[in-house]
């Protein structure tokens, strides 16, 4: 907490309103606007539920392809395969662990409709690349931007690229709710059709704003907004937005340090910065050389109480993965990533137990 999350909760209480779209889901779409540079911030219950409107409002269709990587959580997949397209899967740069761009254009057939980058990490895809292939193609781009909250590429924020992205604000990001998301979305003409998608599909939206005397059911949609009480405590931490990435940016640098001996010596691998991106310490990781010895470095670290963990099982790997998806191409570093990369523990509390852990991680690692 950064302490007036309570508070605000108690202040969403007070107001009488704790269903969603109160004052302080406006104040958080109103931060998000200014903040990214989006066109509208809408916030959902998760970024799966916004990355599902985004599939909704790109028109996907049973049959359509959707271009994403391999190496992603599970929502990335779902949120199209609902909509009845097929997953394409696309081997990831051994970089960045992001989409390789160079291998999208390939993968595109005429049933292809979506790009879905995923910023690993909070390091940014290619992004100049991929618009560039949407825009030859006639494709949409829909930023999985849900570790990317607050980094750059080039000096635009990440949701600010594609035609629409989706943030998260899980527990486990930099910026939380306990659950929480946001739809982002860049092209205007989305934005009227998104709001009724949000709201069960009516145009109460509109009413609320004096456009139609009553409101009605015009569209497809669901429930997707969060209460007042998620965006109450989802706002105390956006005010403290900057000393948050402040702070994990710090922890960040002092892994990213000490373990450059590592590195040199071959134990590990470190993150990949490349020059045009900003990050925002979402997550300090390193590459063991081998499944065997990745698996052995998080059994020595959990005996000294030391909580690591690697990340996702590929998608097409996955049972699903292989009944409804495909891999285009070779995925080699998709899956040599999957089997060797282990997370460490980054939040804001572990500042004065860094050094502890720093220690504990070296020995792990000779």
């Amino acid at each position: 907490m950064t302490g007036k999350e309570l508070w605000y909760i108690s202040q969403a209480h007070a107001s009488g309103h704790l269903a969603g779209d109160g004052q302080f889901t406006k104040k958080c779409s109103a931060w998000l606007e200014q903040r990214i540079g989006c066109q509208k911030a809408l916030l959902t219950q998760s970024c799966t539920a916004a990355l599902e409107m985004a599939a909704i409002l790109a028109d996907v269709q049973p049959g359509d392809e959707v271009i994403m990587p391999s190496y992603t959580f599970v929502s990335t997949a779902n949120a199209f395969v609902l909509r009845g397209a097929t997953p394409v899967f696309v081997d990831i740069r051994p970089d960045t662990l992001n989409i390789d761009e160079t291998k999208i254009e390939n993968a595109i057939t005429p049933r292809t409709k979506v790009i879905v980058p995923v910023h690993y990490a909070g390091v940014s895809c290619e992004m100049d690349t991929i618009m560039d292939i949407a825009r030859r193609h006639n494709l949409l781009v829909i930023e999985d931007a849900a570790q990317g909250i607050m980094s750059t590429y080039k000096g635009r924020p990440l949701g600010s690229i594609g035609h629409m992205a989706a943030l998260s604000f899980h527990e486990t990001k930099n910026i939380i709710s306990g659950e929480g998301g946001a739809l982002l979305i860049n092209d205007a003409r989305f934005v009227e059709r998104a709001e009724m998608i949000r709201e069960k599909g009516t145009n109460r939206s509109q009413f609320f704003r004096g456009q139609v005397d009553k409101y009605t059911w015009v569209d497809i949609g669901s429930s997707y907004l969060p209460g007042e009480i998620v965006a109450a405590f989802l706002w105390a931490q956006m005010e403290e937005a900057d000393a948050i990435n402040k702070r994990r940016l710090d922890i960040w640098a002092n892994y990213h340090q000490w373990f450059a001996s590592l590195e040199k010596a071959e134990r590990v691998r470190r993150p990949t910065l490349p020059r045009e991106c900003v990050h925002n310490a979402h997550m300090y990781y390193l590459i063991l050389p081998s499944l065997g010895l990745r698996t052995a470095f998080i059994e020595r670290l959990k005996a000294r109480g030391i909580h690591t963990v690697f990340h996702y099982i590929p998608l097409h790997s996955s049972p699903r993965g292989q009944s409804i998806g495909r891999a285009h191409g070779d995925m080699t570093h998709t899956n040599n990533t999957g089997e060797r990369l282990v997370r460490l523990p980054l939040w804001l509390g572990l500042e004065e137990q860094l050094a502890d852990v720093i220690a504990e991680v070296v020995a792990a690692a000779q």
